[in-house]
């Protein structure tokens, strides 16, 4: 008989303390047997580590314990979902239209006059009070207002619209995109 032969028998005479270690674990027969199999082949995968002429059977409670373990904490970040419901519920929404309107409000706006651009930004986009926007800019309450309606209606005409509903409001793109 050779020595792996001898270890495997030993191993396989320890196969029903394992399973029943493993169900006190999981209280799950099922989960026990998966258990006890995880626990069989990682001893088997690494059975040039154990030492022989210590404990076999200390040895391959721990490669259990550990791996139940390891089985909880992974089961603590997942979400049971056998019907499908919540994996239903994670999507995102297709990028490529925020892009294409993104592109085509950025051409637009580098065709504005630059203080008209600017005090468009400041109100629409960075979320700025007009008088915020008229002091930063150094002029007029009033001015601030009338570059930012001319603002609007050039870019309206710009990108061919007939009223801001046709066009993205600068109010509604992601933080990202207004920078």
């Amino acid at each position: 008989m050779t020595a792996t032969s001898s270890w495997r028998d030993e191993v396989v005479a320890l196969i029903p303390a394992l399973r029943a270690f493993a169900w006190s674990l999981s209280h799950n027969g099922s989960d026990a047997d998966d258990l006890v199999q995880d626990t069989l082949i990682k001893a088997w995968t690494n059975r040039e580590k154990f030492e022989p002429g210590t404990n076999l059977r200390a040895w391959l409670f721990t490669i259990l314990r550990n791996t139940y373990y390891t089985h909880v904490l992974r089961r603590r970040r997942e979400v049971r979902d056998e019907s499908g419901e919540y994996a239903g519920t994670l999507k995102a929404l297709p990028t490529q239209d925020w892009s294409v309107a993104i592109r085509s409000l950025q051409t637009a706006l580098q065709k504005l006059p630059v203080e008209h651009r600017e005090a468009l930004i400041l109100v629409g986009a960075a979320g700025l009070s007009y008088e915020e926007a008229a002091e930063i800019c150094g002029c007029a309450l009033g001015t601030i207002k009338s570059r930012v309606n001319r603002a609007r209606a050039r870019l309206l005409k710009i990108m061919d619209a007939e009223d801001a509903t046709d066009v993205m409001a600068l109010e509604t793109l992601p933080v990202a995109a207004r920078a």
